[in-house]
């Protein structure tokens, strides 16, 4: 269904197409469940030809444009159309006020149905790459790279994950089966760091397990229990050092975490943590402005 440059552009990213087509269709479905575009309809003639741009309207950095320029093919093919796609600016690339990211050509009615659809995808995944590049900047020259977390728009964590890697950060898990995080509830409930984490291991043995720690002691029991990642929750800086260097002894990562902003990354990343985790690059990162304009 999609053109081969798009097909090409989503496998380099790690994406795979029948899950952005699923997306893609269920966003489209949503903006049609009430009937198909009725101002479009009255205003456009039905057989009227266009070309549109994808521009950047503030300073930012791209991701999610082959997944916008997919959505107009994908309506387009509904209706036994096709139009043409050009990806003017690739993921990852920063982009300025005024420049031209991405251009589509085709029945105009189908790209201005297309249009809100194809921008909140593109804007929205554009908003997590410019809101990670910035930690990402911000801890250049040290050890330390930014994490996401599974803080994610319900049906949106693949894209927003894929996101994050455009803006130059790392993928903490993917979901709740690819690793183990154990957390104060679940050491509640087990009694014990060391209980948590090796009924963990009983269950999942092929897992990484990492521990939330909130003191030195749950670190150093959570180092000695064999967890392979420690996550520093609301630790001071101070307390982050300290961690780190008895983690570090044995060969374990760590992670600081618990509201940190962008004014914290070069304490933290001085304190020798391996990563900092943001929650707020998926749940709370202003969309990037991008506008859709018919040539």
């Amino acid at each position: 269904m999609l053109p081969s440059h798009i097909t090409q552009a989503l496998a380099d990213g790690g994406l795979a197409e029948a899950h952005v087509l699923d997306v893609i269709n269920r966003a489209l479905d949503e903006d049609l469940q009430w009937g198909d575009d009725v101002t479009t309809r009255a205003t456009i003639p039905a057989d009227a030809e266009g070309t549109a741009d994808v521009v950047a309207r503030a300073s930012g950095t791209l991701a999610g444009v082959p997944v916008a320029a997919a959505v107009a093919h994908v309506l387009a093919a509904r209706h036994g159309e096709t139009v043409e796609s050009a990806i003017v600016a690739a993921d990852g690339s920063r982009v300025e006020p005024g420049q031209r990211v991405l251009t589509v050509r085709g029945r105009v009615a189908t790209l201005l149905t297309a249009e809100r659809t194809l921008l909140n995808l593109v804007s929205q995944l554009s908003g997590v790459a410019t809101a990670t590049a910035a930690w990402a900047d911000a801890l250049r020259g040290t050890d330390c790279a930014v994490r996401d977390t599974r803080k994610t728009v319900p049906g949106l964590r693949v894209l927003q994950k894929y996101a994050v890697r455009c803006g130059g950060g790392v993928n903490h898990r993917m979901g709740l089966g690819d690793a183990a995080l154990i957390k104060d509830n679940h050491v509640l409930a087990a009694g014990s760091v060391t209980a948590a984490f090796h009924a963990v291991r009983s269950q999942a043995p092929e897992v990484p397990v990492e521990v939330e720690c909130d003191t030195l002691d749950q670190v150093r029991e959570a180092v000695d229990a064999g967890a392979s990642l420690i996550l520093l929750d609301n630790m001071t800086p101070d307390a982050a050092r300290a961690a780190v260097a008895i983690a570090r002894a044995a060969g374990v990562a760590t992670e600081a975490s618990g509201g940190l902003t962008l004014a914290d990354a070069a304490s933290y990343a001085g304190t020798g943590v391996d990563y900092i985790a943001v929650g707020a690059l998926t749940h709370s990162a202003p969309v990037l402005d991008l506008g859709f304009d018919l040539r």
